[in-house]
């Protein structure tokens, strides 16, 4: 089974809660981020969503995951699949780390696998390495002025 895994992270001046807030506030991903929207479902587990994603220089997706994981304050995780599962799976992770008083690191991966991984991997270290750079970063700034505010 072929594997590829895409990581970026931010550390983010708020706390755990602000930042699962703002993440799992998916009605609001058309505010700020510029990522991926829109989102539409609830982070429940079982639940399935609707994600569209737009990478940078890429054209946008569309695809139904279900969420896998939801562990609040911490863990979002998602699995979506192309046609079939070992085709071209992806799960998609977020990952909220307690740094301090006030600080987290945020970190979004995905890990694909399946036979036709090795055909988009160049597409993937680009594009979806660049979308997550943005999102996280449009995170950052929102999770920070929310908690300022």
């Amino acid at each position: 089974m072929f594997r590829e895994e895409i990581r970026d992270e931010v550390e983010i001046r708020g706390s755990p809660e602000a930042v699962w807030r703002v993440l799992t506030d998916f009605e609001a991903f058309r505010d700020w981020n510029p990522f991926m929207r829109p989102v539409v479902g609830v982070a429940s587990e079982g639940a399935r969503l609707r994600v569209q994603i737009r990478p940078p220089g890429g054209r946008a997706m569309a695809f139904r995951p279900r969420v896998t994981r939801v562990v609040g304050d911490r863990e979002l995780r998602w699995l979506g699949r192309l046609w079939m599962p070992g085709l071209f799976d992806g799960e998609h992770i977020f990952e909220i780390e307690p740094l301090g008083p006030n600080r987290v690191r945020f970190v979004q991966r995905e890990v694909f696998t399946g036979l036709l991984v090795p055909l988009a991997r160049g597409r993937l270290q680009e594009e979806t390495l660049a979308g997550f750079r943005e999102m996280n970063r449009a995170l950052k700034e929102r999770a920070e002025a929310a908690g300022s505010g």
